[in-house]
């Protein structure tokens, strides 16, 4: 028992160490590469049925490859956490793993077929559905799906705050970091409706992604001393 404890610590540990050099990797790369289309592009800018992004790949695209790895290490380190909560918290800890692999699915669906659909179909000449479905288009299903998807992801941590009740100032620190993240969540969604109603176009997919990875960045680093601890 109690070598099964110090290897998932260990593996925990390296887990979420992993998950919060590879979110800095995929934010890094994504800031570098901002929309050309939709309501913060200034110049240059691409327009409805946009076939003419044949000319942006690999490019604008690079940052969804690390961005697909995170996907899976951060779900992987949400189940990490689940095996270490005490087991009358494992409630809200598989509560948190089953969002978690919603979000897991969603985001990591949704840049794969970015990558996998949409240059070869624009080469092939085939653009039915390209504008419904591309990056490009701030308001198309690409934009939805990561909207649920970091909205989920958002929730998986906030069911760790009940998981990590300890009164330790590092599972304070988690709970706080959880609950601002989530409460920012919803002023940010909230402001975005008000003002713009149904045309929010990506703006609430750039505040939702910024505030859920550097909430996964913090979250992530807090995680690898508690399973350090």
């Amino acid at each position: 028992m109690e070598n099964d404890r110090s290897g998932l610590a260990h593996f925990g540990y390296y887990i979420s160490l992993s998950t919060a050099v590879i979110t800095i990797i995929t934010f890094g790369i994504a800031v570098c590469t901002p929309p050309l289309s939709g309501p913060f592009c200034k110049s240059g800018c691409f327009e409805y049925p946009y076939h003419e992004i044949i000319s942006r790949f690999p490019r604008d695209y690079f940052w969804m490859f690390p961005a697909i790895i995170l996907s899976f290490s951060y779900m992987t380190m949400m189940i990490s956490v689940h095996k270490a909560v005490a087991p009358e918290k494992s409630v809200y800890s598989l509560t948190a793993v089953g969002f978690a692999i919603i979000s897991t699915l969603i985001l990591s669906g949704d840049y794969f077929v970015q990558l996998s659909f949409i240059q070869p179909s624009l080469v092939a000449g085939e653009t039915a559905g390209i504008a419904m479905l591309s990056q490009f288009n701030p308001h198309g299903l690409f934009i939805i799906l990561e909207e649920l998807g970091f909205i989920t992801m958002n929730i998986s941590f906030l069911f760790l705050v009940p998981a990590l009740a300890g009164s330790s100032r590092l599972e304070k620190s988690m709970r706080v970091t959880f609950i601002v993240s989530f409460v920012l969540m919803l002023l940010s969604f909230t402001t975005v409706v008000l003002i713009h109603g149904i045309y929010r176009e990506y703006r609430f997919e750039v505040i939702i992604i910024s505030i859920t990875w550097i909430e996964l960045i913090i979250g992530s680093i807090l995680l690898s001393r508690y399973f350090k601890k």
